[in-house]
């Protein structure tokens, strides 16, 4: 491995939430503890959220339940794919991630399903 991967962190954002802010922060924080190891192995962790929540918030959206949303959720995970290396899907139910492992599987780029399946990379 040359250079470090970009890894895509998929799994629960909205999904099982009922849309209450707190448990979609609870969500994301899940998938944000990911980030530090994927860092540490030499990579660069990446979640669609860090870059649909604020495109979102730009376009005039009032949050992930303005019917604008779907034109920027779900879109920019598939824009993120398109540079991605690898994606690690942490464990629960979400469409969304779901759909994210069928799109790197058409890619075929790595889907990592544990942390410690990820290559260190030596920088």
């Amino acid at each position: 491995m040359s250079r470090p991967l970009l890894i895509l962190i998929a799994g629960p954002y909205r999904s099982g939430t009922g849309d209450d802010p707190d448990l979609m922060a609870k969500n994301l924080a899940k998938l944000e503890e990911a980030a530090w190891p994927i860092f540490r192995r030499g990579h660069v962790p990446m979640i669609g959220e860090w870059v649909a929540l604020p495109i979102l918030s730009s376009a005039g959206a009032t949050g992930v339940t303005d019917p604008l949303a779907d034109q920027v959720m779900y879109p920019t995970a598939q824009r993120l794919l398109q540079h991605c290396d690898a994606v690690l899907r942490l464990p629960g139910a979400s469409t969304g991630a779901d759909q994210d492992v069928a799109i790197a599987r058409d890619r075929g780029i790595p889907v990592y399903y544990d942390l410690d399946e990820i290559p260190q990379h030596a920088a």
